[in-house]
This record gives structure tokens, C-alpha cells and sequence, in this order.
């Protein structure tokens, strides 16, 4: 007797995941992935920090500029579209122009983002970028503000 309702049972569930699959296939739609959220910048730099540039990793994320005009102080941050998944390697860096020396940076593998690194870059020309996942972009000699 207990094997005959172990049967029945086996077989309705087999009914069903059936017909649900018939209705899924049946009704023409499909379902699209979700798509990304493009990173936003938050104020990771801090109080006064207001974002001035910005540089796209197209599927990954985007490397973030941004300046202190009370300080003179720049900021950079690269931050991943997603926090969710594995670390992945991320870096962000940032130099007065061609002043190597200036050089200031931060890699490593991160879930969101990585820095923020500064410079005290007032009145300067700055290099600037990041990476994601072996995906590099950098600008040179931008943001020059007023040059005293």
C-alpha cells in the first residue's frame, strides 16, 4: 500500500513540473537578464569631495575624479558595478601631470571599489585612472583648473 502512494505522488510531481513547463514554453516570452547597474559615485572620498570626471570600464565599472576645493586636493576611486561576487582585481591611481614622483595608488582585489588615494594637485594638470579585471583606462593632463 505504501508504494502505491509513493508512485502516485512521484507521478503528480512529474505532472506538474510537465505542465509548468509546458505553460513557460507555451506562452512565447522570455525572460531578459537584469541589467547592470552602472557605478555611481557616493562621496567615497569624503566631506567637501565633489566628483569633477569620470571614465567608464564598459561591463565592469567606472574610475571616479574628484576635488576638494578648500583643500586643492584631488581623489580618485574605481568602483565595480556590483559589490556582489568574487574580489576581483581593481586599482585606482592618480599623479600631478607627467610628475611621476606624484604618483599615488592603491591595488588589490576588492569586491567594489578601490581607493580612495589623493593628491594635493591645486592649480595642476592631473593623470589619472583605473582598472578592473585586467580592463585599464587613465586620462592625462586634465582637470587643469586655473594655473597661478
Amino acid at each position: 500500500m505504501k508504494r502505491a502512494v509513493r508512485t502516485r505522488v512521484a507521478g503528480a510531481a512529474m505532472l506538474a513540473a510537465t505542465t509548468v513547463t509546458a505553460l513557460a514554453v507555451g506562452t512565447g516570452t522570455s525572460v531578459a537578464a537584469p541589467a547592470p547597474v552602472a557605478a555611481t559615485y557616493n562621496k567615497e572620498c569624503g566631506a567637501g569631495y565633489a566628483q569633477v570626471n569620470q571614465i567608464p570600464i564598459p561591463g565592469r565599472g567606472t574610475v571616479f575624479l574628484a576635488y576638494n576645493a578648500a583643500t586643492g586636493k584631488n581623489c580618485v576611486v574605481t568602483k565595480r558595478d556590483t559589490s556582489s561576487g568574487s574580489p576581483l582585481w581593481v586599482g585606482s591611481w592618480l599623479q600631478r601631470n607627467q610628475e611621476l614622483k606624484s604618483k599615488q595608488e592603491q591595488y588589490g582585489f576588492f569586491t567594489s571599489y578601490s581607493g580612495p588615494v589623493y593628491l594635493d594637485a591645486k592649480g595642476k594638470c592631473v593623470d589619472w585612472g583605473g582598472e578592473i579585471d585586467g580592463y585599464v583606462v587613465a586620462r592625462y593632463k586634465t582637470n587643469c583648473g586655473t594655473l597661478v
